[in-house]
């Protein structure tokens, strides 16, 4: 089957690629940049995703500034890297205020120094090419984060613009409003940008799956209501069964077809591109040229011969349910399950808490996920089950009434006024989320808490604030013997208290950036309890031509499991019963047990 691209018919000067995790954002943005290159375009492919793996597709170590692609004239790549981004604004705002005092600069360090100003520092270079910065360049392709964390960003220049807006008083994680007007201008310039159909499309990119459709088709609502209309729907990973008595194949093929016809109206009206399920990694040049080829891709013949696929060793690893089992042991504790967008987290979690909850135990399952989807994973109610979410705009209103609660009695009007202004800026979004998230890591104290996290990139900046909260606390309490400090990060490094639950797929790149999560989680002395590998085809038996050629890598991706990678190793195979409501989660707990 040939791709259909029309996003590529005429494309814009800004493309934007956004969607559910795991749906291909970053092979479609990638192969989009280099096909307009290859036509001789200069062009800037940006990543803002904080876990993005464009150094491992393209093979080259990405910054902050353009590296040029070897192997592709005209294409060049950026990494907004935060913590880069961060140290970089810091240095400018305080370079800004040469003329101040140095309690004043100390002041704005201090304010600068908070957790939401990583975010900020993202955003001001993601706002600085939409309004000129890349101006030696035909096309920017934006290689965006999953979505709920990518609406927030697109949200941004218009929050931002409204907050500064006759604003010169006070300052916030931006720096002091009175020298904000360049940022203002830059902002407003980035906001026009984003609303004129001429300059900017949209990609929403899905694969044919009820849940990523659903999500794009709300983030298709909630973009018109931002004002960007210029919308485009991308189908990745369309498959079609070549063995009518495979009845994996066959069944892979009516799920997405069923997904297809029943996607959400404000997807129907949207020009549509469509890219068929390839059997290779999107990982190097070659592969990537070819994900959007409309030659056929020839399989190779190693991987569909019967002779390979009987020799195939089994799957050494154990069911999910043994999981379940080994979790219920300690009674009660926090399990986090962490991964890559896409690679079905909230279903596990779901899962894992439905478990728990079939061995006699009260569960609180919650999400720190922005695009949070587990009432629609569950749809039902389970008795002893408690569902919650940590909403941001709901935490922000909490927090903001907490702090105005505790500061007014001793500030007069102008000066209540003033803190309730600066508690408006965007950022105090992300200040509200971690104490939200510490809440509901202590109440794992007495009972199971069931975490269902945002996708890599997001959680390590929530990471980051509880890293950021520890230090300030040790720092305040040092030497104070008669105070007895255990902070959320203690908790999570505590593996008597909290269990981490890598989800991957069985593919290159979410393995890869599963491996690196455990590194980053590793140097801040959390060690996962363990890997659970969902959706694999391997397990689940098929000669279908094409998923064959599939497997050749899923046996590489378990191989480098099994080679010390992972602890523990739990499996679930592709099922062909949607992992929906109550039998479906079910059949998840029961897929492979003997």
């Amino acid at each position: 089957m040939d791709a259909e691209l029309r996003f590529l018919d005429h494309p814009t000067r800004h493309l934007f690629f956004t969607g559910k995790g795991g749906v291909g954002k970053t092979s479609l943005s990638t192969a989009t940049a280099l096909r307009l290159a290859d036509a001789g375009r200069r062009v800037l492919l940006v990543s803002t995703d904080a876990a993005s793996n464009l150094d491992e597709m393209l093979g080259i170590a990405l910054r902050n500034a353009p590296v040029p692609v070897p192997g592709a004239p005209g294409l060049s790549v950026l990494n907004i890297d935060p913590d880069v981004a961060a140290e970089t604004y810091r240095q400018r705002v305080i370079a800004q205020m040469a003329a101040s005092t140095e309690a004043e600069r100390a002041t704005v360090r201090e304010q600068l120094s908070g957790a939401c100003t990583t975010e900020i520092a993202a955003f001001d270079e993601f706002s600085s090419l939409l309004a000129g910065g890349a101006a030696a360049y035909d096309h920017v392709v934006f290689d965006t984060a999953p979505t709920g964390h990518t609406l927030r960003l697109l949200s941004l220049p218009q929050a931002w613009s409204g907050f500064l807006k006759d604003n010169d008083r006070g300052a916030s994680c931006l720096g002091p409003h009175s020298g904000l007007k360049m940022q203002e201008a830059r902002f407003n310039a980035a906001l026009a940008a984003l609303c004129a159909p001429a300059l900017t499309t949209v990609v929403l990119v899905a694969r044919p799956d009820r849940s990523a459709l659903a999500e794009a088709g709300r983030s298709a609502e909630e973009l018109r209501a931002l004002g960007l209309h210029n919308q485009q729907l991308a189908v990745n990973g369309v498959f079609r069964a070549t063995d009518p008595h495979d009845g994996v194949a066959r069944a892979i093929e009516a799920l997405g077809q069923q997904a297809l016809e029943a996607m959400p109206d404000a997807l129907c009206a949207l020009p549509r591109s469509t890219v068929p399920l390839r059997a290779f990694d999107t990982v190097g040049l070659p592969a990537l040229r070819a994900l959007l080829s409309d030659a056929p891709v020839p399989v190779p013949p190693s991987a569909v011969s019967a002779a390979s696929a009987a020799a195939s060793p089994p799957l050494a690893v154990a069911p999910i349910d043994q999981l379940v089992d080994e979790l219920a042991a300690a009674g009660r504790g926090l399990i986090m399950v962490m991964g890559k967008g896409g690679v079905g987290k909230t279903t596990i979690a779901a899962a894992l808490a439905l478990g728990l909850v079939q061995r006699g135990h009260a569960v609180h399952l919650s999400t720190t996920d922005p695009a949070a989807h587990l009432a629609m994973t569950l749809d039902g109610e389970v008795p002893g089950l408690q569902l919650g979410r940590i909403d941001p705009k709901l935490e922000t209103q909490r927090y903001i009434d907490k702090v105005m609660a505790a500061r007014s009695p001793g500030l007069d009007a102008a000066e209540r006024a003033l803190l309730l202004e600066d508690l408006q800026s965007p950022c105090t979004e992300e200040v509200a989320v971690f104490h939200a998230f510490s809440r509901t890591v202590a109440e794992a104290r007495s009972a199971f808490v069931v975490l269902d996290t945002a996708p890599t990139g997001h959680s390590l900046l929530l990471m980051d604030a509880t890293g950021a909260y520890h230090r300030q606390m040790t720092r305040e309490f040092e030497g104070k013997a008669s105070v007895h400090v255990v902070t959320p990060l203690m908790r999570l490094q505590d593996a008597a208290y909290t269990r981490i639950v890598l989800v991957t797929l069985p593919e290159v790149t979410p393995v890869s950036q599963a491996a690196a999560l455990q590194d980053d989680l590793r140097r801040a002395h959390i060690e996962p309890y363990a890997w659970v590998v969902n959706k694999s085809i391997l397990a689940a038996g098929t000669h279908d031509p094409l998923l064959q050629a599939r497997l050749e890598g899923e046996r590489r991706q378990m191989a480098r499991l099994a080679g010390g990678l992972a602890q523990r190793t739990f499996a679930v195979p592709w099922l062909a019963q949607a992992p929906v409501g109550l039998a479906g989660l079910a059949g998840v707990l029961a897929a492979g047990k003997a």
